[in-house]
């Protein structure tokens, strides 16, 4: 039985591409460096800021002073343009409404900077209450660690059984699995159908209906 769905942020409730990427690209330029492609941050996100803005300096990354620069003000621009052009994926406004009539939480758990989550929920589902809303914390494990999750779990009195993690990268396979719950991943984000399958996902929605169908499915 399902008691909870727990939902990855980036790539899966929304689509946060071109603020990440335009934030990081500035950090790029002021350390001297080449701005890269939107598209490229598709494979750059997804295991927090810092790997992020790694993945996206290349081989520079080891340049200590380079880093700092485009740390900073990555950090100083996202503040300020988080919630620029990001948005949410059709239809799934919809099946966050339709999991809570169906009386089953919802909870957000992403590796963002934890000041960022709400913020961005906020502007992006003002109408939906989710029981949790996590980033990064400083006292739990980055995904694809469990920590955080189970965390969740506990505070809710929610078992594994009963908990569905939903995301759109190998991470949130690996997260799934390093924590013992179920799984589905979603097409529409980062990755792809491919990568999820490829790493372990026991299924892959094409649409926020079909995910809605595949978890009620799970508590027939």
């Amino acid at each position: 039985m399902i008691k909870i769905a727990v939902f990855d942020l980036d790539g899966t409730l929304v689509n946060s591409l071109i603020d990440l990427a335009q934030s990081v690209n500035k950090g790029l330029k002021k350390a001297g460096l080449e701005e890269k492609p939107v598209e490229n941050y598709n494979q750059y996100v997804g295991n927090g800021r810092e790997i992020m803005i790694k993945r996206a300096m290349g081989s520079f990354s080891e340049d200590e002073e380079k880093l700092s620069i485009v740390r900073e003000i990555f950090n100083n621009e996202y503040k300020i343009h988080c919630n620029d052009n990001t948005c949410s994926y059709d239809g799934c406004a919809e099946l966050l409404k339709k999991l809570d009539e169906k009386g089953i939480k919802t909870a957000v758990l992403s590796n963002k900077p934890d000041e960022f989550v709400g913020r961005i929920l906020k502007k992006v589902y003002p109408d939906h209450t989710f029981a949790e809303a996590w980033g990064k914390k400083s006292e739990y494990k980055i995904k694809p660690d469990g920590e955080a999750l189970l965390a969740i779990l506990e505070k809710h009195g929610i078992t594994k059984e009963e908990c569905i993690y939903i995301g759109d990268s190998d991470v949130d396979v690996y997260t799934a699995q390093n924590s013992g719950v179920k799984m589905a991943g979603v097409e529409w984000g980062f990755r792809g159908r491919e990568e999820l399958l490829s790493t372990g996902a026991p299924f892959v929605a094409a649409t926020p209906e079909e995910l809605f169908d595949y978890i009620i499915g799970c508590n027939e």
